[in-house]
């Protein structure tokens, strides 16, 4: 296993990190054996979030007695101070530990971002759980390319967390800034989403850029567990066959899967495009519906309020047929 210093946290962590997503599929059991194959493997990294329903918990109940195997990220949608607050003594107890690695900020809109950085916002009770020693390092999650690229002026973000892998490469200089501004920087979305097959190329891919510190996949037995750190820790440059594939795969892709980059907004009906497909994505991908419909119905706008304008589809810069994808998310979620 090849470790690196995440940033200027300064902490010392594998290149390969455990994803907490999947983890709500196994019981406690299963996570006990789950966590003993990750510190086996050579893995030191855990990200999960308060978002992830049992996931803090089951994690919690693994690490008993391993606490310092592990530097330990989690990450909360709060936007205010208090809430933030709560969720900290939250993960704090479901992780069973009195002292978190890394707190980050969930996903994050500009609009939400000036509540969390203003008056009684978010960012006030991180600064003070990390003064307290409760947390030891701000980070900050993203979806969108804006949000990405401004946290990397914010002095107090110390990772920064974005989707990249072989059809998501819409972040590759933001990324690149990162390491020039000593941000670590967390790769999520590994395999798309689950839009990926061959898990094995698309961390390849992934390791080849020097740029990531860690990639984070999600992963929920220990054969994932061996095939993810096998991947990424084969130093082999990618081979022209390779290479052919993850071409092919682009082509493959480029007519039905959402880069999130938000040029198709905004939407005339007020929709939030890439949110639709983001859930549609774990509803279809994650064997997680219950939970993926949850997060869905969160949406203020649902996909059948699509009045089928065509304006995304005539700002998207990979020609999606929106209002069909949008149709069929609209039946699969009943709304």
């Amino acid at each position: 296993m090849e470790y690196i210093t995440l940033g200027k946290t300064g902490l010392k962590v594998s290149r390969v990190g455990f994803g907490g997503i999947p983890i709500q599929k196994v019981d406690s059991e299963g996570s006990k054996k789950l966590m003993q194959a990750v510190v086996d493997s050579g893995i030191n990294f855990i990200d999960t979030a308060r978002a992830y329903t049992v996931s803090e918990e089951l994690i919690g109940n693994a690490l008993v007695g391993m606490r310092d195997k592990f530097v330990i990220a989690t990450k909360s949608m709060a936007r205010t101070a208090d809430a933030m607050r709560n969720d900290i003594e939250i993960s704090l107890n479901n992780l069973k530990t009195d002292y978190i690695d890394i707190y980050q900020i969930h996903n994050v809109s500009m609009e939400q971002l000036a509540v969390v950085c203003g008056e009684g916002g978010a960012l006030e009770a991180l600064k003070e759980a990390k003064e307290q020693g409760k947390i030891g390092h701000i980070g900050l999650t993203a979806h969108s390319l804006e949000v990405f690229e401004y946290a990397t002026t914010l002095d107090f973000v110390e990772t920064l967390m974005f989707p990249y892998n072989i059809v998501e490469t819409q972040g590759e200089e933001i990324i690149k800034k990162c390491r020039e501004k000593n941000i670590g920087f967390i790769c999520m979305k590994p395999l798309a989403g689950g839009a990926l097959e061959n898990a094995t190329l698309a961390m390849r891919f992934i390791a080849a850029n020097q740029n990531v510190d860690i990639v984070i996949p999600g992963m929920c037995c220990e054969k994932e567990v061996a095939q993810n750190v096998e991947a990424v820790c084969d130093k082999a440059p990618l081979s022209a066959d390779e290479l052919a594939e993850i071409d092919k795969i682009r082509l493959e892709l480029g007519t039905n899967f959402c880069r999130r980059c938000n040029y198709c907004q905004p939407c005339a009906a007020g929709i939030n495009i890439s949110g639709v497909f983001l859930f549609g994505g774990y509803l279809e991908r994650y064997g997680l519906e219950e939970w993926a419909r949850a997060r869905y119905a969160t949406l203020p706008n649902k996909a059948s309020a699509c009045i089928e304008c065509g304006a995304c589809e005539a700002r998207c810069p990979y020609n999606l047929p929106i209002r069909e994808m949008l149709k069929k998310y609209a039946a699969a979620f009943g709304e």
